[in-house]
């Protein structure tokens, strides 16, 4: 699927995590544990889950470019519309994350305004220091190891397993049931997609070829969409963090537990309108806890002027 199509949804195979109050998040705000990230190469990286497998076709993979350049502390790196920002962390043990969490202007559900890592680091003193900024990419965040990311299969990617999922909606969609079977995927809601998943490629495609040509019979080629997403490490991230609160998931990606963060549609279109090419920019900064470790910070909690 071009990266330009696809409307993106993110992320994990974790055990739900509980929310729970921290100190520091404010009036209406609440900060929810998302799990914990490895990064053996020393590096982490927060990147545009649509991009992130941009570097692979360069001839400086993104842990080549993140450590050449994250030596001072973090950096920002971009490549066009591929963007990330890389910094240093501990090799040696989990990274937790966590987000503080905001209500939507769209529809008054949690949205994340503040994504927090804790680096296992000390921090030096001091305040917190600009990393720079990054657009929240409507197909999605990822944050994991440097190394293991090079792997990472994207958007245009295919099955490492070879299985995929399929899934079908619309106005025929009660009828297609009718005579194909399938169940509910995804978030559960009515009218909400049907299929099958963990499915041979082959019987994938099969079906859905068998889709196409019901729907064309039955209704001219219209009111029926269907769907087939291989088993990349993009899609099992956004797979696996359908039914979070947060549209956080884990997903192994080499090795590596990697957080995927996906947005809702409509929370996207209010809150991150435009991304970088209308100036929608948030910062990443690096700054400390309260017991004096290195964290690093997105805020998103601001929609830019």
């Amino acid at each position: 699927m071009a990266k330009s199509f696809v409307l993106c949804c993110l992320l994990i195979e974790i055990h739900r995590p509980h929310p729970r109050l921290y100190d520091n998040a404010r009036m209406g705000e609440s900060a929810t544990d998302l799990g914990c990230v490895t990064a053996p190469s020393g590096v982490l990286v927060l990147g545009m889950a649509g991009w992130v497998d941009f570097w692979q076709e360069t001839d400086q993979p993104l842990s080549v470019r993140a450590a050449d350049t994250s030596r001072v502390g973090g950096v920002h790196i971009r490549d066009g519309l591929a963007e990330a920002v890389a910094v240093h962390s501990a090799a040696d043990r989990p990274l937790a994350v966590r987000a503080i969490a905001q209500p939507s202007p769209f529809d008054g559900g949690p949205t994340i305004g503040v994504l927090e890592v804790g680096l296992g680091l000390p921090w030096g003193g001091g305040p917190e220091v600009p990393v720079g900024d990054l657009p929240v990419d409507r197909c999605g965040m990822v944050l994991g190891d440097a190394r293991a990311l090079d792997s990472f299969t994207g958007l245009s990617g295919s099955a490492r397993n070879g299985l995929a999922d399929v899934a079908y909606w619309g106005l025929h969609a009660e009828a297609a049931c009718a005579e194909f079977g399938g169940t509910p995927v995804g978030r559960a809601y009515e009218g909400g997609p049907r299929g099958w998943q963990d499915l041979p490629l082959a019987r994938a495609k099969g079906l859905a070829d068998q889709l196409g040509v019901w729907i064309d019979s039955h209704a001219q080629g219209r009111g029926l969409m269907v769907a087939v997403d291989e088993h990349t490490d993009y899609h099992l991230a956004r797979r696996a963090g359908q039914e979070h609160e947060l549209l956080a998931g884990i997903v192994e990606v080499a090795g590596c537990p990697v957080i995927g963060i996906d947005w809702d549609p409509g929370d996207h279109s209010m809150r991150h309108r435009g991304e970088r090419a209308f100036g929608q920019v948030y910062p990443v900064t690096l700054g400390s806890d309260s017991a004096g470790q290195a964290v690093l910070r997105w805020t998103i909690s601001a929609v830019p002027g």
